[in-house]
């Protein structure tokens, strides 16, 4: 009989030791696979942001700093050239006795000097651009108009790599009878690098802008045309 009572009170009392360490393993390994869960959400959720979200992201940069990079040229190529560029004093014009036009001439120095103002113009405001950045709200990435407004805004920089490479274009057309419209055009190409969280992208932004468009009256043979116009200048 008293052995019996000392067998049980062993077997009670172990029960009474084991349970709580039972316990305590069972929130362990709970807690363990919370832990894997949440770490195993974590790795998907950013997997999806830099594989899908962060692409698009870019793609959207990519075209607000093409955007602005153009209206800035724009801006410094229209200021620069309604105060320096005028027809007459940049393409010189040579007839004969009998009002034939024997030649046409550039003045390519003075389009240099504009073509080269436009290049550093137009490189300074693109470092203040850049440095300033735009933002876009993130829902703007999904290109969906109920949720484009919507999100935290989103930090776009950009810098410029290289100078901004600044060339004419000249174009002829008939106009007419005996006359001959000429077109001005100038070209530029710079490279840039938008920069977006950790990621980057290097784009090229090339524009053609239309600054002069002057009628000829007379006939322009082929031979007299040189204008040296179609070249780069940095």
């Amino acid at each position: 009989m008293f052995e019996i009572n000392y067998k049980l009170r062993n077997f009670i009392r172990k029960i009474t030791i084991n349970g709580p360490r039972r316990k305590k393993n069972y929130k362990n390994f709970f807690l363990i696979i919370i832990i894997v869960i949440v770490v195993v959400f974590l790795y998907q959720m950013f997997s999806i942001f830099d594989n899908i979200v962060v692409p698009n992201m870019l793609s959207v940069a990519e075209y607000e700093m093409k955007t602005k990079t153009v209206d800035v040229i724009n801006e410094v190529i229209l200021e620069e050239c309604s105060e320096s560029f005028k027809y007459d004093e940049v393409i010189n014009i040579d007839k004969d006795k009998n009002d034939n036009i024997v030649m046409l001439k550039a003045d390519t120095i003075k389009l240099n000097k504009i073509a080269v103002s436009v290049s550093l113009k137009a490189q300074d405001k693109i470092k203040e651009l850049g440095a300033i950045g735009v933002s876009v709200p993130l829902g703007y990435v999904t290109q969906n108009s109920f949720v484009s407004n919507y999100g935290p805004n989103i930090k776009i920089k950009m810098k410029p790599i290289g100078s901004v490479e600044t060339k004419y274009i000249s174009e002829f057309e008939s106009a007419g009878i005996n006359q001959t419209r000429h077109k001005i055009y100038v070209e530029t190409v710079s490279n840039i690098q938008v920069i977006l969280l950790s990621s980057h992208k290097e784009i090229e932004v090339k524009h053609i802008i239309p600054i002069s468009e002057t009628i000829i009256v007379g006939k322009i043979p082929d031979t007299s045309i040189d204008l040296n116009l179609n070249k780069d200048i940095n």
